[in-house]
């Protein structure tokens, strides 16, 4: 007997194949089912779905066609999975194939069914099922009344808990009391970089075991991916620890998502289907019936807001382990500070003192590189980047002008390009100069042994090499480092115990941002930061935040100086209610791509002339195409339009009815367009 079935395929896009296409079989496979399907030329990788497939278009000279073959051996994906891939497609206005097949592992969508079959051959029995440890540290007061709270109840909670307050070892055992409750519990716990998974995951391991225990994130090869996936599939692996993208991990047992930092705009894809997984996590807890628990010091604040209206249940934990005080804010006004000072002197001051107590420090200043421009002080000559509308960096170590949007890199001249001039110098500062001015200004500090003191740092760049990230934070750990000069990279969840004072400069650049999310990007990021010191309860007393301000006065800088959270998003919250802005408003983004300006924007606005015609349009807010703040990158023009409406509903509906009618209005010079739901960065 011949079936047919619905399956989704890899489409583009904007494919005019929007849901599953129709195969002939001649065994009745049921929903979930992965299997190779011929595709014109090519063979792929499909997913037999729920539903009818899409008619075929008529005249098309498309036949039905038969599939190659099941993978035998891999469970059907979940109706729990199948309903996420759903809605993750409509809601962020992309093709189903596409979402479907991007949540899979790359190495599934290559490989034959046999292949396959050979690969769970070889897989079976592996794993080892490494002892677990017991050794779980005695609760605080605070960290017991959360886990029982957790114990307790259904839904989404918001653990709200100052740095170093131990949200950590509240996830460990909320996971322990799952899986010992229910032996077939899965729980998923995801991190917002891959530079923060190896010393979680470290933890997990020792406490559950390596065979419990797998990783999912991009910095794993692709036979790597592949396990980890069919480890959590089948239900092998009972904890999946990774970055965004394990939000799509099929996990059949799965009754516990933890999202750690849930405030880092990390979670947010930035490229294809544009998702937030923080937000996918809360909403497949709600598919899966899962309890999910969102932890941060410093929450978005849609979450913030979300627990304020009840929809959240918020669980606090003010207090740090050992009953460490949280690091004093000093601010230090850069108008009284002597011209063109890099670091006070009172800042240099407590730097040298810490070295020579043996206690560490930590600078923080965004920017990598030695400096961010270089220039020529007669003509004016800038090292401006050819494909983009930014400057090159300047890198000393390797004497090289770098974009840090394209990537073009050349030497750096040995004279100006425009005049000629020998005399070409850098502009302004990046990590990699702060390092060297700071080992410079030190000269002559030394450390309780004698030994001269150390600055070390730790960028992008510096952690490029495989490796190279484990081997600077083991050096860190080991009291190797007296100063460690970084990006926000080095603010992010690392866990400090020499750190005594942590130094922001520049702190000021964000404060008047065009952004309306700029004001909470940087307290968190300050906040975080301050959280590095002091998390060894025995010096927390003397550990202090410094940051350097010309604006000391400023609202942002005042709760700062608290830790006081609540009032800052209190006063957010306020401002933007005013404005209409999220949580209290809803957002899309249109991003245009061409050749040249002119046409991305014209494309645009053909775009936002056709909407205002639909019934979908009535409530809904379209602003006029403008370029993007970095308006040129790699030789392609960048312009933008913003969609608002007060209603999620309506600007849901007003998009899909919307999207067919901007593919129908592209026209021939436009590279790429995307929906952006829900944006961070506008």
């Amino acid at each position: 007997m011949v079936h047919r079935l619905a399956v989704v395929v890899p489409t583009p896009a904007h494919s005019s194949v929007a849901g599953p296409l129709s195969y002939r079989s001649e065994l009745a496979l049921g929903a979930g089912t992965l299997l190779r399907v011929p595709l014109g030329r090519r063979e792929v990788l499909g997913v037999v779905w729920d539903g009818d497939a899409q008619a075929l278009p008529a005249g098309a000279g498309i036949a039905e066609r038969a599939i190659a073959g099941a993978l035998e051996g891999i469970p059907p994906l979940s109706r729990h999975w199948r309903d996420l891939v759903t809605f993750c497609a409509a809601y962020y206005q992309r093709s189903l194939g596409e979402v479907a097949l991007a949540a899979l592992p790359p190495q599934l969508r290559d490989l034959t069914a046999a292949q396959v079959a050979r690969r769970l051959k070889r897989g079976a029995g592996t794993g080892g099922a490494e002892a677990a440890s017991d050794s779980a540290p005695q609760l605080t007061a605070e960290q017991a009344a959360a886990l029982q709270a957790i114990d307790a109840d259904e839904g989404t909670f918001l653990l709200y808990g100052a740095t170093g307050s131990g949200k950590t070892e509240v996830y460990l055992q909320c996971v322990q009391r799952l899986l010992s409750r229910d032996p077939q519990a899965q729980a998923l716990v995801m991190v917002p970089e891959i530079n923060l998974t190896p010393q979680l995951h470290e933890r997990f391991v020792e406490r559950f075991g390596a065979g419990q225990v797998v990783a999912m994130h991009s910095g794993l090869t692709n036979p790597q991916r592949l396990k980890s996936w069919l480890a959590a599939h089948q239900g092998a692996a009972r904890i999946v620890l990774g970055t965004r993208m394990a939000v799509f991990a099929s996990m059949p047992g799965l009754k516990l998502i933890v999202v750690d930092e849930e405030h880092d705009p990390s979670y947010k894809q930035q490229e294809g289907a544009r998702y937030s997984a923080r937000d996918l996590a809360v909403y497949r807890g709600r598919l899966e019936g899962a309890k999910v628990l969102l932890g941060s010091a410093t929450p978005s604040l849609e979450s913030w807001y979300a627990s304020e209206q009840g929809r959240y249940r918020r669980l606090e934990m003010a207090s740090r382990i050992g009953a460490g005080a949280l690091p004093a804010v000093r601010l230090v006004d850069m108008n009284l500070q002597p011209k063109h000072a890099v670091f006070a002197p009172p800042l240099l001051e407590a730097i040298r003192q810490r070295a020579a107590r043996g206690e560490q420090s930590l600078i923080f200043l965004n920017r990598r590189g030695y400096a961010p421009v270089l220039s020529c002080a007669d003509c004016g000559w800038k090292s401006e980047c050819p494909h983009c509308s930014a400057f090159r960096v300047f890198h000393k170590i390797d004497r090289t002008l770098r974009c840090h949007h394209c990537g073009f890199t050349e030497r750096v001249p040995r004279h100006c390009p425009a005049c000629g001039n020998a005399d070409i110098a850098p502009v302004g500062r990046g990590t990699e100069r702060l390092e060297e001015q700071l080992a410079e200004l030190l000269a002559g500090a030394v450390r309780p042994d004698g030994q001269p003191v150390r600055v070390a740092r730790m960028d992008a760049d510096s952690v490029r090499l495989k490796g190279a990230l484990q081997e600077q934070l083991a050096q860190v750990h080991a009291g190797a480092v007296d100063v460690l000069v970084g990006t926000q990279m080095v603010t992010k969840g690392h866990d400090f115990r020499r750190i005594t004072l942590v130094a922001a400069l520049q702190a000021d650049s964000a404060l008047f941002s065009s952004d309306f999310r700029a004001p909470e990007r940087l307290f968190a990021l300050l906040l975080q930061a301050a959280g590095r010191a002091g998390r060894d309860a025995a010096q927390a007393a003397a550990s202090e935040m410094w940051v350097q301000t010309w604006n000391p006065g400023h609202p942002l800088f005042a709760a700062l100086r608290r830790h006081d959270y609540p009032a800052f998003a209190a006063r957010q919250l306020e401002e933007r209610a005013q404005a209409g802005m999220p949580p209290f408003g809803f957002q899309a983004l249109v991003r245009a791509e061409a050749r040249s300006q002119e046409t991305a924007q014209a494309f645009l606005q053909a775009g936002s002339a056709a909407g205002q015609d639909l019934a979908a349009a009535h409530g809904v807010t379209l602003y006029s195409a403008v370029p993007m703040s970095v308006q040129r990158v790699a030789n392609v023009e960048r312009a933008q339009m913003l969609v608002e409406s007060a209603s999620r509903p309506a600007l849901q509906r007003f998009l899909a009815q919307w999207r067919p009618l901007l593919q129908a209005s592209r026209e021939r010079g436009l590279l790429r367009w995307a929906i952006d739901v829900d944006p961070l960065a506008i």
